[in-house]
């Protein structure tokens, strides 16, 4: 005991230097350390396999004890939207000069509940999975990941639906549809960006899934999901023109008008904002990339203490 206490720092340095050293020689690691980014990908990508199936089951058995089943996949949106149809469309109007209020409506609840539903999982991601964190090693982004997968295939029964739904109202089919597919990408890429941000802050502070409702309730209703944008600023033409080009650059509100914009015919272009593909693309970057590079930073840190 007292040989230790009487130690030269320099001494317990160099014989520290000496075991990592000795470590590294016979390729030993830090249990639980950080991979560095390339091998964090090809890691995930290893597990691709456990992605797509961990987000399948989760959607096959999220409505497993209802009497319907998986038929409420594509009940529960269309309901939503019926609510809002009653409470925006026809107590408060918004549906005057929208033409085909209907498939507007309802693409942007679709589109919305995408982003929504895609962070409040991702919030819970690791703090909700505790015990499969602890108990096995894997990328665990993978997680948030997944939960972003089962919400885009939540997503591919309600555009079914939504499809249904402009051909009877008598939306004509176009070529214009097709460009729904890069617009889900990019939409997938952020919300799964955004949903790595959280899952790390929730992995912390799981206060953080109790105040998401609010701060997503708020970002809903600015985001033209029941009302069109352009028709609100030219009612308030005296807003600060700062307020305009917020409405227009949100994230939701851009992929809800590029949706709608592929898929609704009465949608033009000149109802697009300016830019609206390159805003589009930058937002999935930066909330793609940002928020994967974020996540891997604390990879280390997840289910510990």
């Amino acid at each position: 005991m007292s040989q230790v206490l009487h130690t030269p720092p320099q001494a317990r340095a160099e014989a520290h230097e000496d075991l990592a050293a000795l470590a590294a020689r016979h390729g030993l690691t830090v249990s639980g350390a950080r991979p560095s980014l390339p091998d964090y990908l090809r890691q995930l990508w290893a597990r691709r396999h456990f992605i797509t199936s961990f987000a399948t089951a989760k959607l096959t058995s999220q409505y497993s004890q209802a009497k319907l089943g998986q038929v409420w996949q594509v009940m529960t949106p269309l309901l939503n939207a019926a609510v809002y149809y009653f409470i925006f469309g026809v107590l408060l109007q918004t549906k005057q000069n929208v033409p085909d209020y209907i498939p507007f409506l309802v693409t942007g609840v679709f589109i919305w509940t995408f982003t929504q539903s895609s962070i409040m999982a991702g919030t819970k991601a690791i703090s909700g999975n505790i015990g499969l964190v602890r108990a096995l090693h894997f990328p665990r982004a993978a997680l948030p990941l997944s939960f972003c997968l089962q919400q885009l295939q939540q997503l591919l029964f309600s555009m079914a639906a939504l499809v249904l739904i402009l051909l009877v109202v008598g939306v004509p089919p176009a070529l214009s549809w097709l460009l729904a597919v890069p617009v889900l990408i990019l939409q997938f890429t952020f919300n799964a960006g955004v949903s790595m941000i959280l899952a790390r802050l929730g992995a912390k502070t799981p206060d953080i899934a109790q105040l998401m409702p609010f701060v997503l309730r708020t970002w809903m209703y600015v985001s033209g999901v029941m009302w069109s944008i352009d028709i609100l600023l030219s009612k308030h033409s005296d807003l600060p023109p700062w307020v305009a080009d917020v409405l227009r650059a949100n994230p939701t509100a851009v992929y809800i008008d590029l949706m709608r914009f592929a898929l609704i015919d009465s949608f033009h272009a000149g109802n697009l904002p300016p830019h609206v593909w390159a805003t589009a693309v930058g937002w999935a970057l930066l909330a793609g990339v940002g928020g994967f590079i974020y996540f891997w930073k604390a990879e280390e840190t997840y289910g510990r203490g």
